[in-house]
């Protein structure tokens, strides 16, 4: 097994682990209870659900040992607290709008504190990437005391999210060198993506005005 003897090290025995592990597992339950509980109140105040899906995941022992190499971090405890994106949550919203609402309100929480705004929808990553991602500390409360647990949040739309997850799996599955041709048309088809994300948005601006006004 990769990274066997350092896995030891750091995360002991599988109960060990569990044990680490969990104030992570829990500040990821806080922050999805949050942004149901937002979506929810949305519903019944505006009969718009913003939220389309919430999908979350804790790092694996060994993708945490990876990322400390990747990273070039001491492979150590102190390391593994450097880390910002163990506990991750990724928000699939309906609109760009709701993007920038969904953030806005999770921020209000007097027990959530921003470290990081990566704004990747106003200034999108070389290759095409949209998103908006947060990095938040989140107040876990346990017998030793209360931690505050790092989590990444990432933001984005339907749209944005079938691109991400198509140009990955491509990249990742990919039998031959991926060439900049290729890369230039995956880049091409998120700027469509995005500009189709906009038109969408003012659709729903529009029908959403006119049934105000009813």
């Amino acid at each position: 097994m990769a990274y066997e003897e350092e896995l030891r090290e750091i995360f002991g025995d599988e109960k060990e682990c569990h044990r680490m592990m969990l104030p992570y597992r829990i500040a990821i339950e806080t922050v999805k209870t949050k942004l149901e509980t937002l979506d929810d109140e949305m519903k019944c105040t505006f009969e718009h659900s913003p939220i389309h899906n919430i999908k979350s995941r804790v790092k694996t022992p060994e993708s945490i040992i990876e990322k400390l190499h990747r990273k070039n971090l001491e492979v150590s405890i102190n390391g593994l607290r450097q880390l910002t994106d163990i506990s991750g949550v990724r928000v699939i919203c309906r609109y760009v709008d709701d993007i920038f609402y969904v953030a806005q309100l999770l921020l209000l929480h007097d027990d959530i504190s921003l470290v990081r705004k990566t704004n990747y929808i106003q200034y999108p990553k070389e290759n095409g990437y949209r998103s908006l991602h947060l990095i938040v500390n989140v107040p876990v409360y346990r017998k030793e005391g209360v931690q505050l647990v790092p989590v990444e949040i990432q933001i984005r739309t339907i749209a944005m999210d079938m691109w991400a997850s198509l140009e990955h799996d491509l990249h990742y599955k990919a039998t031959h060198e991926v060439s900049d041709n290729i890369n230039q048309r995956l880049k091409k088809c998120a700027e469509d993506i995005a500009a189709t994300d906009l038109e969408m948005q003012n659709i729903y601006r529009e029908l959403n005005s006119k049934w105000k006004q009813e």
